[in-house]
Protein backbone atom coordinates (compact mmCIF):
# COMPACT_ATOMS: atom_id res chain seq x y z
CA UNK A 1 0.00 0.00 0.00
CA UNK A 2 3.17 2.49 0.32
CA UNK A 3 2.99 2.95 -3.68
CA UNK A 4 -0.82 4.19 -3.32
CA UNK A 5 0.14 6.56 -0.09
CA UNK A 6 2.82 7.78 -1.58
CA UNK A 7 0.83 8.32 -4.88
CA UNK A 8 -1.99 10.06 -3.22
CA UNK A 9 0.82 12.34 -1.51
CA UNK A 10 1.93 13.74 -4.76
CA UNK A 11 0.35 16.72 -6.69
CA UNK A 12 0.05 14.32 -9.31
CA UNK A 13 -1.48 11.19 -7.34
CA UNK A 14 -4.15 14.33 -6.13
CA UNK A 15 -4.85 15.84 -9.61
CA UNK A 16 -5.27 11.42 -10.72
CA UNK A 17 -7.72 11.28 -7.64
CA UNK A 18 -9.34 14.05 -8.41
CA UNK A 19 -9.54 13.07 -11.84
CA UNK A 20 -10.76 9.88 -11.07
CA UNK A 21 -13.77 10.91 -8.64
CA UNK A 22 -14.88 13.42 -11.27
CA UNK A 23 -15.20 11.07 -14.00
CA UNK A 24 -17.32 9.27 -11.41
CA UNK A 25 -19.70 12.12 -10.83
CA UNK A 26 -19.94 12.44 -14.10
CA UNK A 27 -21.59 9.07 -14.97
CA UNK A 28 -24.04 9.98 -11.94
CA UNK A 29 -24.67 13.30 -13.43
CA UNK A 30 -26.10 11.31 -16.90
CA UNK A 31 -27.78 8.95 -14.94
CA UNK A 32 -29.34 11.52 -12.60
CA UNK A 33 -30.50 13.29 -15.42
CA UNK A 34 -32.03 10.63 -17.78
CA UNK A 35 -34.08 9.63 -14.91
CA UNK A 36 -35.25 13.46 -14.15
CA UNK A 37 -36.35 13.72 -17.76
CA UNK A 38 -39.18 11.00 -16.95
CA UNK A 39 -40.38 14.35 -15.11
CA UNK A 40 -41.55 15.51 -18.68
CA UNK A 41 -43.51 12.64 -18.69
CA UNK A 42 -46.15 13.54 -15.78
CA UNK A 43 -46.82 12.18 -12.70
CA UNK A 44 -47.25 8.87 -13.28
CA UNK A 45 -44.27 8.20 -15.08
CA UNK A 46 -41.97 9.60 -12.94
CA UNK A 47 -42.71 8.31 -9.85
CA UNK A 48 -43.03 4.85 -11.32
CA UNK A 49 -39.25 5.83 -12.22
CA UNK A 50 -38.61 6.52 -8.52
CA UNK A 51 -40.37 3.79 -7.33
CA UNK A 52 -38.14 1.49 -9.54
CA UNK A 53 -34.80 2.82 -8.03
CA UNK A 54 -36.27 2.44 -4.41
CA UNK A 55 -36.72 -1.01 -5.25
CA UNK A 56 -33.34 -2.01 -5.88
CA UNK A 57 -33.04 -1.43 -1.83
CA UNK A 58 -29.40 -2.52 -0.89
CA UNK A 59 -28.10 -1.86 -3.99
CA UNK A 60 -29.21 1.65 -3.63
CA UNK A 61 -27.41 2.03 -0.04
CA UNK A 62 -24.33 1.00 -1.65
CA UNK A 63 -24.76 4.27 -4.19
CA UNK A 64 -25.52 6.28 -2.06
CA UNK A 65 -22.49 5.13 0.27
CA UNK A 66 -20.36 4.93 -3.11
CA UNK A 67 -21.24 8.44 -3.75
CA UNK A 68 -20.38 10.00 -0.38
CA UNK A 69 -17.04 8.47 -0.44
CA UNK A 70 -16.10 9.97 -4.25
CA UNK A 71 -17.71 13.15 -2.46
CA UNK A 72 -15.45 13.14 0.40
CA UNK A 73 -12.67 12.02 -1.55
CA UNK A 74 -13.23 14.75 -4.26
CA UNK A 75 -13.89 17.45 -2.08
CA UNK A 76 -10.85 16.77 0.58
CA UNK A 77 -8.54 16.30 -2.31
CA UNK A 78 -9.46 19.86 -4.35
CA UNK A 79 -9.06 21.58 -1.46
CA UNK A 80 -5.85 20.17 -0.77
CA UNK A 81 -4.96 21.16 -4.22
CA UNK A 82 -6.45 24.43 -3.96
CA UNK A 83 -4.14 25.27 -0.67
CA UNK A 84 -1.07 24.00 -2.13
CA UNK A 85 -1.38 25.98 -5.36
CA UNK A 86 -2.58 29.48 -3.57
CA UNK A 87 0.55 28.66 -1.45
CA UNK A 88 2.45 28.40 -4.13
CA UNK A 89 3.76 30.95 -6.95
CA UNK A 90 0.70 30.98 -9.47
CA UNK A 91 2.15 29.61 -12.63
CA UNK A 92 -0.25 30.17 -15.79
CA UNK A 93 0.31 26.93 -18.23
CA UNK A 94 0.71 27.74 -22.04
CA UNK A 95 -1.86 26.06 -23.69
CA UNK A 96 -4.51 26.78 -26.80
CA UNK A 97 -7.60 28.51 -25.57
CA UNK A 98 -9.64 26.38 -28.37
CA UNK A 99 -8.65 23.59 -26.45
CA UNK A 100 -9.81 24.03 -23.14
CA UNK A 101 -7.09 26.22 -21.71
CA UNK A 102 -7.53 29.64 -19.66
CA UNK A 103 -11.65 29.23 -19.56
CA UNK A 104 -14.12 30.92 -17.16
CA UNK A 105 -13.90 27.05 -16.02
CA UNK A 106 -10.61 26.30 -15.67
CA UNK A 107 -10.17 29.72 -13.25
CA UNK A 108 -13.53 29.37 -11.54
CA UNK A 109 -13.10 26.01 -10.36
CA UNK A 110 -12.36 25.63 -6.56
CA UNK A 111 -15.34 28.34 -6.49
CA UNK A 112 -17.65 26.65 -8.62
CA UNK A 113 -17.11 23.57 -6.63
CA UNK A 114 -17.66 25.12 -3.54
CA UNK A 115 -21.07 26.67 -4.58
CA UNK A 116 -22.22 22.81 -6.27
CA UNK A 117 -21.02 21.34 -2.67
CA UNK A 118 -23.28 24.10 -1.16
CA UNK A 119 -26.31 23.42 -3.21
CA UNK A 120 -26.05 19.74 -3.22
CA UNK A 121 -26.55 20.21 0.72
CA UNK A 122 -29.43 22.38 -0.32
CA UNK A 123 -30.71 20.28 -2.54
CA UNK A 124 -30.70 17.27 -0.30
CA UNK A 125 -32.33 18.65 2.40
CA UNK A 126 -34.81 19.43 0.05
CA UNK A 127 -35.51 16.34 -1.94
CA UNK A 128 -33.66 13.02 0.12
CA UNK A 129 -34.06 14.12 4.02
CA UNK A 130 -37.49 14.95 3.72
CA UNK A 131 -40.50 13.35 5.27
CA UNK A 132 -42.07 10.83 2.31
CA UNK A 133 -44.63 9.16 4.15
CA UNK A 134 -48.36 10.37 2.48
CA UNK A 135 -46.86 11.70 -0.73
CA UNK A 136 -45.21 10.86 -3.60
CA UNK A 137 -41.48 11.99 -4.93
CA UNK A 138 -43.52 14.12 -7.82
CA UNK A 139 -45.42 15.97 -5.50
CA UNK A 140 -42.23 16.61 -3.68
CA UNK A 141 -41.11 17.93 -6.90
CA UNK A 142 -43.59 20.04 -7.13
CA UNK A 143 -44.33 21.72 -3.94
CA UNK A 144 -40.76 22.38 -3.95
CA UNK A 145 -41.06 24.46 -7.19
CA UNK A 146 -43.60 26.13 -6.22
CA UNK A 147 -41.22 28.42 -4.62
CA UNK A 148 -39.94 30.98 -7.28
CA UNK A 149 -36.55 31.44 -5.01
CA UNK A 150 -36.00 27.88 -4.94
CA UNK A 151 -36.35 27.95 -8.88
CA UNK A 152 -33.89 31.17 -9.05
CA UNK A 153 -31.34 29.52 -7.37
CA UNK A 154 -31.64 25.74 -9.01
CA UNK A 155 -30.93 27.40 -12.44
CA UNK A 156 -28.41 29.57 -10.78
CA UNK A 157 -26.86 26.26 -9.55
CA UNK A 158 -27.18 24.34 -12.79
CA UNK A 159 -24.81 27.36 -14.44
CA UNK A 160 -22.67 26.91 -12.34
CA UNK A 161 -22.83 23.10 -12.47
CA UNK A 162 -22.29 23.35 -16.09
CA UNK A 163 -19.61 25.77 -15.91
CA UNK A 164 -17.84 23.48 -13.54
CA UNK A 165 -18.21 20.20 -15.76
CA UNK A 166 -17.35 22.30 -18.67
CA UNK A 167 -13.30 22.02 -17.27
CA UNK A 168 -13.64 19.24 -15.29
CA UNK A 169 -14.31 16.50 -17.60
CA UNK A 170 -11.94 17.99 -20.31
CA UNK A 171 -9.71 18.42 -17.06
CA UNK A 172 -9.64 14.45 -16.28
CA UNK A 173 -9.45 13.10 -19.73
CA UNK A 174 -6.06 15.06 -19.73
CA UNK A 175 -5.12 14.23 -16.53
CA UNK A 176 -5.58 10.13 -17.41
CA UNK A 177 -3.17 11.20 -20.22
CA UNK A 178 -6.24 11.39 -23.06
CA UNK A 179 -4.06 14.30 -25.35
CA UNK A 180 -3.46 14.74 -28.51
CA UNK A 181 -3.47 17.66 -30.90
CA UNK A 182 -5.46 16.16 -33.12
CA UNK A 183 -7.97 14.77 -30.49
CA UNK A 184 -7.87 17.30 -27.77
CA UNK A 185 -9.91 19.75 -30.06
CA UNK A 186 -13.07 17.40 -30.10
CA UNK A 187 -12.56 16.11 -26.52
CA UNK A 188 -13.00 19.53 -25.27
CA UNK A 189 -16.17 20.58 -27.46
CA UNK A 190 -17.42 17.07 -26.14
CA UNK A 191 -17.08 18.44 -22.51
CA UNK A 192 -18.66 21.75 -23.29
CA UNK A 193 -21.41 19.62 -25.39
CA UNK A 194 -21.91 17.64 -22.26
CA UNK A 195 -22.20 20.79 -19.54
CA UNK A 196 -24.90 22.40 -21.71
CA UNK A 197 -26.61 19.13 -22.48
CA UNK A 198 -26.47 18.91 -18.05
CA UNK A 199 -27.48 22.47 -17.68
CA UNK A 200 -30.13 22.76 -19.94
CA UNK A 201 -31.70 19.30 -19.28
CA UNK A 202 -31.69 19.91 -15.67
CA UNK A 203 -32.22 23.21 -15.38
CA UNK A 204 -35.31 23.55 -17.55
CA UNK A 205 -37.50 21.05 -15.02
CA UNK A 206 -38.44 23.68 -12.59
CA UNK A 207 -39.70 26.45 -15.81
CA UNK A 208 -41.22 22.93 -16.96
CA UNK A 209 -43.08 22.45 -13.79
CA UNK A 210 -43.80 25.31 -12.51
CA UNK A 211 -45.50 26.35 -16.21
CA UNK A 212 -47.70 22.89 -16.17
CA UNK A 213 -48.77 21.68 -12.90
Amino acid sequence: MNWFTDTLSTSIGKKLMMALTGLGFIGFLAAHLAGNLTLYMGQEAFNSYAEHLHSTGPLLKVAEFGLLLLAIIHVATGLTLFYQNWRSRPVRYSVNKSAGGRTIGSSTMPYTGILVLLFVILHLANFHFVDKSGTTIWHIVTDTFNSGGYIFIYIVAMIVVAIHVSHGLWSAFQTLGVSHVKYTPLIWGFSVAFAVIVGVGFGLIPIFISISV
